[in-house]
């Protein structure tokens, strides 16, 4: 078995083959689509492995050469120490080194998800995209209100009937023309947003495990889109840990000799957007009855809120892989939440409005406020159950290790 190790950049890629212990440079070929599937039928067989660092092209050029060799390996750049830290490095050294590290089984790899999770990644990201161009439009209407003293209740501009109340401020006409071209502007975007939204909510009530991560009080169908996006098969994490890990909310752990562990801020490694929006959910569940809730301000009371908001999402994450793992729903789930929250994705995804109906749907509990009051009534005992349970812990501090 032959390895091809290609050191993939912007223009081209270079080649090393390692094959009977010995490696040789093949050169290199041009990073476009026909020279890519040239160089596959010209060189590659099926007993071939393919090796390349992970880059911003990779999931294209793995699915132009997997039918062509045995085994496409993608490698974590952050993890090729032999490649990131050498003193002599060129092309031809880093591409040899790869196919090195993987005929001696020492390579960090990383997962390629499915097209299916790939497609889902990238609608997700655009969405990040729209929702960040358009906050920054809305800065920028907001600072020129400041900057020319208008109250605050001019915040209605961004409704449907904004730009009407846009054009009678007493604007400068410059910044006048400014705002009113962030405002059309915004307008644009939303219009893509929304079609970006009614497609996710599609893919969302096709989807089982949308619903289950919906269960929880916190989550809706974006977030939960989101995080199984990044997670792409539960399967692939053989504890919550792994998972923790993964999404970069497990603390850095620093210890040395006979001193004790060192933990530090959470790593960030992993699916940032994902972890985000876990810290959003946990932010939402903060003022809601419930154990998270308990758990949010029994954290928040001794380390901060914004400690406890990322304690909340570890925690939430750990939640989620035992939701995924055994299929089962949360076990404090608001029923009438939950149906509202259903009912509000099948609106966004394009189904028929119910109004008027002789029989009313199951989400409109959710607007008679003594179902909303028993539902709260029923959390609130939930979390004082846990704040009963947990009351009578003690922090230790960590054990001191004798030398031997």
């Amino acid at each position: 078995m032959r390895v091809i190790g290609l050191d993939v950049h912007r223009s081209f890629a270079q080649v090393a083959i390692l094959d009977q212990g010995v490696v040789k440079d093949h050169g290199r070929f041009t990073m476009e689509r026909e020279a890519v599937l040239a160089f596959a039928d010209r060189v590659l067989t099926k007993e071939d492995d393919i090796v390349l660092e992970a880059t911003g092209n990779t999931a294209v050029i793995v699915r132009l050469l997997a039918p062509f060799v045995h085994r496409v390996v993608i490698a974590n750049p952050l993890q090729v120490r032999a490649i990131a830290w050498a003193k002599v490095k060129t092309d031809k050294i880093d591409a040899a080194t790869l196919a090195r590290l993987h005929a001696a089984q020492f390579l960090p790899e990383v997962w390629m998800p499915p097209e299916d999770v790939e497609l889902q990644r990238r609608v997700i990201a655009e969405r990040t995209q729209l929702v960040s161009q358009m906050t920054r439009l809305k800065n920028r209407i907001h600072s020129i209100l400041h900057a020319n003293l208008m109250p605050r209740e001019t915040g209605r501009i961004f409704s449907k009937s904004g730009r009407a109340r846009l054009e009678a401020l007493p604007l400068p006409v410059d910044q006048m023309r400014m705002a009113l071209r962030h405002h059309d502007e915004l307008g644009r975007l939303a219009a893509e947003l929304a079609v970006i939204d009614r497609d996710l909510a599609q893919r969302a009530l096709d989807d089982p495990n949308v619903r289950r991560l919906m269960t929880i009080g916190g989550i809706n169908a974006i977030v939960a889109a989101s995080v199984l996006a990044a997670i792409g098969d539960i399967t692939r994490f053989a504890s919550p840990e792994k998972l923790v890990s993964y999404l970069g909310l497990n603390p850095s752990v620093h210890q040395s000799g006979d001193h004790p562990a060192f933990h530090g801020h959470i790593t960030h490694r992993g699916r940032g957007h994902a972890r985000g929006m876990l810290v959003e959910a946990a932010w939402s569940l903060a003022p809601s009855p419930g154990p998270l809730s308990a758990f949010f301000h029994r954290i928040s009371l001794k380390r901060g809120k914004q400690v406890a908001a990322v304690a909340t999402a570890r925690k939430l994450t750990v939640l989620v892989w035992h939701m995924l793992t055994k299929s089962q729903d949360y076990a404090w789930t608001r029923p009438a939440l939950l149906q509202y929250k259903l009912r509000a994705l099948e609106l966004t995804a394009g189904r028929a409005s119910r109004r008027g109906g002789n029989k009313p749907g199951p989400a409109r509990d959710y607007s008679l406020k003594t179902v909303r009051d028993q539902e709260r009534a029923w959390l609130a005992k939930a979390e004082h159950e846990y704040r009963h349970f947990v009351a009578a812990w003690r922090e230790r501090p960590p054990a001191k290790t004798r030398p031997a």
